[in-house]
């Protein structure tokens, strides 16, 4: 619904449909209206009419009438002016036969730098595993330098609790000997 709950289309107008019939009774109008117009711009010519108008008028194909009219009727200067325009590119379609799956694919400039980002990575993980990069240096240095402290609190601690052993064993020897008396 539009907006404000509003029903209905465009200012109050109904809509109307054309039915297939009248498509169709078009279609063929403009086909007739441009054979007719073919008819006499060959009987204006004379007897010596293009071949390719004849051929065309023959197959009646109009997607090769399209292209032809499109070429005749040149919209502006068009028709006083050859244009070229570097950056327009005409669209040609290829056929399934001339597809070539087989070749090289050429990559956009995008995959390309996506794929050197890949690479480059790859390998600098190597590098790292190996030891080889500055980050994996000091990497295991830290790691020398956080085992030399763990292995020293770990005796500092085996020496208290040796000290605290001996300790409670020396003060139980003295409570035995005074308990003798």
């Amino acid at each position: 619904m539009p907006k404000g709950g509003r029903k209905g289309g465009h200012k109050g107008r109904a809509r109307q449909y054309t039915s297939p019939e009248e498509i169709d009774a078009q279609l063929q109008a403009e086909e007739q209206k441009a054979r007719e117009e073919e008819e006499q711009e060959e009987g204006g010519d004379g007897a010596s009419g293009d071949p390719k108008k004849e051929k065309k008028s023959l197959d009646s194909d109009e997607s090769e009438d399209e292209d032809d009219d499109y070429q005749q009727k040149r919209k502006g200067v068009e028709g006083l002016i050859d244009i070229e325009n570097p950056n327009r590119v005409a669209q040609t379609t290829k056929k399934v036969t001339q597809l070539d799956l087989d070749g090289p694919k050429e990559l956009s400039r995008r995959e390309r730098e996506e794929i050197e980002k890949q690479k480059a990575k790859e390998r600098y993980m190597k590098m790292h595993l190996a030891g080889k990069t500055e980050q994996a240096k000091a990497d295991l240095a830290r790691l020398a330098i956080i085992r030399k402290q763990r292995e020293e609190a770990a005796r500092k601690k085996e020496e208290e609790r040796k000290a605290k052993d001996d300790a409670t064993l020396s003060g139980k020897r003295m409570q035995s000997l005074s308990l003798n008396k």
